[in-house]
């Protein structure tokens, strides 16, 4: 059985899904593979040589975690507790070329892999085909759930949908899929190591603070719906510092809002995405000070390179930006490497997928 699943770029609405607001990503044209068969034992042996490491582990009624994100094993028992069944352990490879700990989502691509492997292999499943919709349920149970995480839900369904991929959180995750033709994109891996846990907490936990607030001096208030034209009215309740990240995240909102019209009327102005794009690294950078002064200059680099338009992506403090560059890639990927970055190009790819 041979399994692969593509990383993810953000396009829009980053920092918004944990909020309760959409985010708009896409799958892209680097993947994670996972290769394996069954063995006529409890056996559960993992070879990573693209990371040189392994994992073995035997099957039992409930896994017990001996580390922090054991993922090979809670998605086994994600899986379990909804009907699958596994009589038999597994040899499986691992390999991929999407940047490790770099804000595309080689993790999440990793697990839903899996997952989908599981799903194809079970000796007893609790229904005979599971959609790509259902294999991105599994990933965020096993993934954010299962280790009480503060991340959302945009790496699982993207990787696993594919394409052009649209999430709504609230009240229940609906994820929809646009097979939408942008051309090439660069992604520039800056080689600075990110902190993602300690960055979602912060600009998480600081939003959500904001809210209190806001919901303290007007009950009805309610960051989907509040227009950004009279944001003025909250300046008083809060610092500056607040104040620009809530103008940021209500920037983050509407941009997306005009980005999903195009992508569902399949009627792309490719200058327009440039510019929201840029719109929504201004907010990353200023107001949500996730953006670093590396991939700042490679963001500007890429920029004058010809790019209509980039920014960092994922949760930021360091990792990857890309460019959207359908027009002249190559010079684009010059640029960003004369900053020090490694330039990737890339294109929007499918989801996770039976080879």
């Amino acid at each position: 059985m041979h399994i692969s699943t593509p990383g993810r770029i953000c396009l829009f609405g980053e920092h918004q899904d944990y909020l309760g607001l959409p985010v708009i990503a896409a799958a892209i044209s680097r993947r994670i593979h996972v290769t394996g068969e069954a063995r006529p034992d409890q056996k559960i042996h993992i070879h990573m040589p693209d990371i040189q490491s392994e994992e073995v582990f035997y099957l039992e009624p409930e896994l017990k975690y001996t580390r922090a994100r054991d993922y090979f094993k809670s998605a086994i028992n994600v899986l379990k507790r909804d009907g699958y069944e596994f009589e038999n352990g597994f040899d499986v490879h691992v390999h991929g070329n999407i940047p490790i700990n770099s804000g595309t989502s080689s993790s999440s691509a990793l697990l839903v892999s899996w997952i989908h492997f599981l799903t194809q292999t079970a000796s007893k499943k609790p229904k005979a085909t599971v959609t790509q919709f259902e294999i991105g349920k599994y990933a965020v149970a096993a993934e954010v759930l299962e280790f009480g995480e503060p991340g959302g839900m945009m790496d699982q369904f993207s990787t696993a949908l594919g394409n052009i991929m649209y999430l709504e959180s609230l009240p229940t995750p609906q994820a929809f899929s646009y097979p939408v033709k942008l051309g090439t994109f660069v992604l520039g891996d800056s080689l600075e190591p990110k902190d993602t846990l300690g960055i979602l907490k912060h600009v998480k936990f600081g939003m959500l603070d904001i809210i209190d607030i806001l919901k303290q001096k007007d009950s009805s208030f309610e960051l989907a719906e509040f227009p950004a034209t009279e944001v003025e009215s909250f300046k008083e309740y809060l610092s500056p510092e607040q104040f620009k990240l809530l103008q940021g995240n209500l920037s983050d909102r509407d941009i997306l809002r005009e980005a999903l019209t195009m992508f569902r009327n399949n009627s792309i102005d490719q200058h327009r995405i440039g510019e929201l794009l840029n719109i929504h690294q201004d907010s990353l950078r200023d107001a949500k000070k996730v953006s670093t002064p590396k991939i700042n200059r490679m963001v500007d680099a890429a920029l004058k390179a010809g790019a209509l338009g980039a920014k960092i992506n994922g949760s930021g403090g360091g990792g990857c930006m890309f460019a959207y560059a359908p027009n002249d890639p190559e010079a684009v990927a010059a640029a960003i490497e004369k900053e020090g970055g490694k330039p990737y190009i890339i294109e929007v790819d499918e989801g996770t997928r039976v080879h």
